[in-house]
């Protein structure tokens, strides 16, 4: 877990206010700011919530007063915690960076599945709040009409025979693998621009003559 000085120098190393943090984080502000402080000595919740705000942007803690940007890796997550985590990785990097972001082959009942209808619902409503920044498409399986993602995305059907459960995502400089099993859900992520323009190459020219238009 990182320390209050780590804490400090990550927030430093990527320009981050305390507010920042505090967003990412599912924290408040003033929560923040008294952590920082030394008035408020947090619980292990409360700290891996925050390391896992700075895992999102590639930052590693080195012993107990170290820190550093990763550069190259793959990063792995999984179960409702680590979709959640993407999710909301989308929605900052929709906020702030905006662009074009693709979703192959999704299958919407396995997000619910994982975190909730009420969660979903929360990020659909901070995701509205910024769909005038992001061209968001969708692609999902033919006949589907569980357009949970409406609100700020396009859907096209993908015929059946090419679909799968696999899903694929591109956002930012970000493509991220989702693999739905029955019981977990394991997610890697990797962060290279070329790899992430390079899929969206290949995800428009499917979305121009593979996908489907859907119908009423």
């Amino acid at each position: 877990m990182p320390t209050l000085e780590q804490i400090r120098a990550a927030r430093a190393l990527l320009g981050w206010s305390q507010s920042d943090l505090a967003e990412r984080a599912g924290l408040s502000q003033t929560g923040i700011a008294r952590i920082e402080n030394g008035t408020n000595h947090p619980n292990s919740q409360t700290l891996s919530k925050i390391e896992s705000a700075f895992d999102l942007c590639n930052i590693e803690f080195l012993g107990s007063s170290g820190v550093r940007k990763r550069t190259g890796e793959i990063r792995f997550l999984r179960g409702t915690d680590g979709l959640k985590e993407l999710l909301m990785d989308l929605y900052i990097v929709a906020k702030e960076q905006g662009g074009n972001f693709c979703l192959h082959n999704a299958k919407p009942d396995n997000w619910t599945k994982w975190v909730g209808p009420d969660w979903f619902k929360l990020h659909s409503e901070r995701m509205s709040s910024v769909k005038d920044n992001i061209d968001y498409r969708i692609t999902c399986e033919e006949g589907n009409t569980n357009f949970i993602s409406n609100s700020f995305a396009e859907y096209r059907w993908f015929p059946k025979t090419l679909f799968n459960d696999q899903c694929i995502y591109a956002h930012g400089n970000k493509l991220a693998f989702v693999n739905f099993g029955e019981d977990d859900v394991m997610i890697r992520i990797l962060e290279d621009q070329s790899f992430a323009e390079g899929f969206r190459v290949l995800f428009n020219i499917a979305w121009e003559h593979v996908a489907l238009p859907i119908k009423p």
